[in-house]
């Protein structure tokens, strides 16, 4: 596989091991993500669907291999600034372009739900108070809770908290959005809403990195379907090839349980 030009986020020969290298998490996974993509990750359990997202932003530092981002090789300790000097990477920066979203929502509970969506771009962006807030009073209306403001998480459903999850990551207006299982800890009453917030970012051409059960959405939604077991990348092609002619016999073995 060579090195996608036009790609935002390059992965190559990525592992990551544990104990001295007998649990394979990652085992030699490449894969490009274009702008634009909404690309799903299925698989069983334990198949390395989570560890692969994780890394994309180094929340998980793999053992070995290369994460380009944006251009920017993130897994190297130093990369050249401006004047091809070679400086110590500054991790974080990178992360701010990328949206996070968890199984959990990690709101903090002693804020008001405005208040955990300002905080972020007023601490690292340097937003102003007063834009911060139209733009979140904005995203909320976008997900039907802009009457919810001012109430703490405590006193929101699951479903609306993760609604939240997903605006709040938003405000730092990244070029990509990670989701980690997003609906896993929701009641199924609840996972209608949340999916159909991430429907509509993915139709307003948000790139998105989606790990997930919920089969319906990335036989919908998404554009490119990779399915994973054991660390390995065993399967990757467009829903309706991966759900319509799965080659992989693992792949048609897990699809014939789950669909």
């Amino acid at each position: 596989m060579e090195m996608c030009a036009d790609c935002l986020i390059s992965v190559r020969n990525l592992k990551k091991y544990f104990n001295n290298g007998t649990i394979k998490a990652l085992d030699d996974v490449s894969v490009d993500i274009n702008k634009g993509d909404v690309m799903v990750v299925i698989g069983p359990s334990g198949s390395g669907k989570s560890t692969l997202l994780r890394s994309l932003n180094l929340t998980e530092e793999p053992t070995d291999g290369s994460i380009v981002f944006d251009g920017v090789d993130i897994t190297s300790k130093k990369i050249p600034n401006e004047k091809g000097k070679m400086v110590k990477l500054d991790i974080d920066k990178h992360r701010q372009k990328m949206g996070m979203v968890f199984q959990h929502f990690n709101l903090f509970p002693h804020m008001t739900i405005l208040d955990n969506m300002i905080l972020a771009p007023v601490k690292v962006k340097h937003m102003s108070k007063t834009e911060a807030k139209e733009k979140a009073l904005s995203l909320l209306q976008r997900v039907g809770l802009e009457d919810r403001a001012d109430a703490y998480p405590i006193q929101l459903s699951g479903g609306q908290k993760q609604r939240v999850a997903i605006v709040r990551a938003l405000m730092m207006e990244p070029q990509v959005m990670l989701f980690d299982e997003p609906t896993s800890a929701l009641d199924p009453e609840m996972v209608g809403e949340v999916l159909s917030v991430m429907k509509e970012l993915a139709q307003s051409g948000m790139t998105m990195v989606v790990v997930t059960h919920e089969m319906g959405f990335a036989r919908e939604v998404g554009n490119r379907v990779l399915f994973m077991d054991e660390g390995k990348l065993l399967e990757e092609g467009t829903p309706g090839e991966i759900f319509g002619s799965p080659k992989h016999p693992r792949l048609q073995d897990f699809l014939s349980k789950v669909l």
